[in-house]
């Protein structure tokens, strides 16, 4: 069965946790153990006994205000599917861990409370989907039950949103009508919403495609391990490990190594430790070359039809997740994949305000949350497509010189 990572995302109470509860609990993805567990713990009761959030709420601090704070894992399957579900926090200052949850998922949930419409966060979160390039989102108006199941309150709900949906360029949007509390249209249709003819939410998640956006085209290879064994059984063994990052890998394929410039021949491709004719995106893989070159972690082995950018100097979208505000001439180790490189952030060019898409000019320093288009300069070559053309080689994150957080979410422009 294949895997589909998906993440909730909205404002605070919208039922995000109770949401995620009721996909576990009606899909039977709750042991007998935990059920009573759960029972001895829950506030909030719904018709089943049970506070469906506290599934996810793991925090003592989330369950004792009701709030989910940090990114929360679960899993879960079905006879179709196994899912990873990351629930992310819906309070403004916990942006950043919902940008940390969305940059691995490949579909969005978007709860909206039907009695709250469309509101900032709504925005805010639609926003970061449209910059990590989520491919599908979903739209599940929540607390239907709370406004008598209007299908007018649904319509008025999903025309707001088409018009944020349309400014940002989100193509694969689908509208879900449902209460968490009461499982509405969630595992099982509604007898209450006759008027709503779509699926169910967990119908939708089982049968949505997520592998038609792999990228077979640009053959990209990052090495993360030289396999040099040097024994007398494999005296002459040199192998470069990685994950096909995109593309398609064929023995006799002619390659360049980057930021090198040397061209060469793939010779032989390993995976799962027996020798193969050709490799594929998101497959890991040891590849072997004809030619005796230097090559270190954080090289690529690219196609030689099909070359990425490599540049010291880089324009990039940034998420500033810290709380060390980012200023001009910030120096940080930027991380792109296996590379490690030292970076200065040249320029702050303008703040996305994130409620109008509107590009401000910068007048002071860079805070949490903020999303802002810098250009960096970065001490050795970078190797890289735009996030637009090739996600993967597109992202990259800044990290601090002497704390080593994580202070930035990047997307190469």
């Amino acid at each position: 069965m294949d895997i589909l990572r998906f993440i909730t995302a909205g404002s605070v109470d919208d039922g995000k946790s109770t949401l995620i509860g009721r996909l576990l609990y009606d899909s039977k993805n709750i042991l007998i153990d935990q059920l009573e567990a759960l029972e001895k713990q829950s506030k909030n009761k719904n018709d089943n006994g049970i506070d469906l959030a506290i599934l996810t709420d793991g925090l003592r601090a989330e369950r004792e205000q009701g709030i989910t704070i940090d990114v929360a894992y679960r899993y879960f399957s079905t006879p179709k599917r196994k899912f990873i579900i990351a629930d992310a926090p819906g309070h403004i200052q916990y942006t950043r861990n919902m940008i940390t949850g969305a940059s691995n998922s490949q579909l969005i949930i978007i709860l909206i409370d039907a009695r709250q419409g469309v509101i900032e966060q709504t925005r805010r979160h639609s926003i970061i989907a449209s910059l990590l390039k989520m491919k599908n989102v979903v739209v599940a108006i929540n607390k239907m039950d709370l406004v008598d199941y209007s299908e007018e309150v649904f319509n008025t709900i999903k025309e707001q949103y088409k018009d944020v949906a349309e400014k940002l360029g989100l193509e694969n949007v689908h509208y879900f009508p449902i209460s968490a509390f009461y499982g509405d249209n969630i595992v099982e249709r509604s007898s209450k919403m006759n008027w709503y003819k779509g699926s169910t939410l967990l119908d939708f998640l089982e049968n949505v495609e997520v592998n038609e956006h792999i990228n077979l085209e640009s053959g990209r290879f990052q090495v993360q391990y030289v396999i040099r064994p040097q024994t007398d059984e494999l005296h002459d063994y040199r192998g470069y490990a990685g994950q096909i990052i995109s593309g398609v890998y064929k023995k006799g394929d002619k390659i360049t190594i980057l930021p090198q410039n040397i061209e060469t021949t793939v010779s032989r491709i390993e995976t799962g430790g027996k020798e193969v004719d050709e490799v594929f995106a998101q497959q890991p893989a040891v590849l072997h070359i004809e030619d005796d070159i230097d090559i270190s972690r954080g090289d690529f082995l690219v196609k030689t039809d099909n070359l990425p950018k490599v540049e010291n100097e880089v324009e990039a979208i940034v998420c500033w997740l810290d709380k060390k505000e980012l200023n001009e001439g910030g120096k940080y180790f930027l991380q792109h994949k296996s590379k490690l490189v030292k970076a200065i952030v040249k320029e702050i060019e303008y703040r996305i305000d994130v409620n109008t898409l509107e590009k401000i000019p910068v007048t002071d320093s860079i805070r949490l949350n903020e999303v802002v288009k810098v250009r960096m300069k970065t001490a050795s070559p970078l190797v890289y497509d735009s996030f637009e053309e090739n996600t993967s080689t597109g992202n990259a994150i800044l990290v601090d010189e002497t704390s080593n957080s994580t202070v930035g979410a990047v997307m190469i422009l």
